[in-house]
């Protein structure tokens, strides 16, 4: 019985399948990342019967990063006097907090803003997946 040789079999492994490595996250992407979180925590905190009577009357937070208004929404929302020491809501203003710093100043090259529309981030209009007609 012959035994492969070793350095055949070493090119073998190294030529293989590369391990899979997601590409690093870029600026835009964390910013989308950070923004859907804070969305989603938020509408959450609303449905989740709030403990705190104060949850009702903080300001909406919907948040599209490709809003310039979206920067207001995230300073008015951080300011907001409501539910101060609520855990919940105190971290969900840090992560506002750290959103703006990042759009700000760490990503402000790599950010288009494609509106201006404030109304827009206080009543958005639901996204609705339209399935594709098919003909028999």
């Amino acid at each position: 019985m012959r035994t492969p040789a070793p350095l055949p079999v070493l090119l073998l492994l190294l030529a293989g399948v590369p391990a899979a490595r997601p590409a690093p996250p870029t600026c835009y992407s964390r910013l989308r990342a950070l923004s859907r979180e804070i969305t989603q925590d938020f509408q959450l905190l609303q449905t989740s019967g709030p403990s705190e009577p104060c949850v009702r009357y903080l300001p909406r937070l919907y948040l599209d990063i490709h809003n310039y208004c979206v920067l207001d929404k995230l300073r008015d929302f951080v300011a907001s006097s409501q539910c101060q020491k609520v855990a919940q809501v105190d971290s969900l203003k840090e992560k506002a907090r750290k959103l703006y710093t990042i759009m700000n100043s760490f990503c402000r090259r790599d950010l288009v803003f494609l509106s201006d529309d404030c109304n827009a981030l206080e009543y958005p209009i639901p996204v609705t997946t339209v399935l594709p007609y098919h003909q028999h």
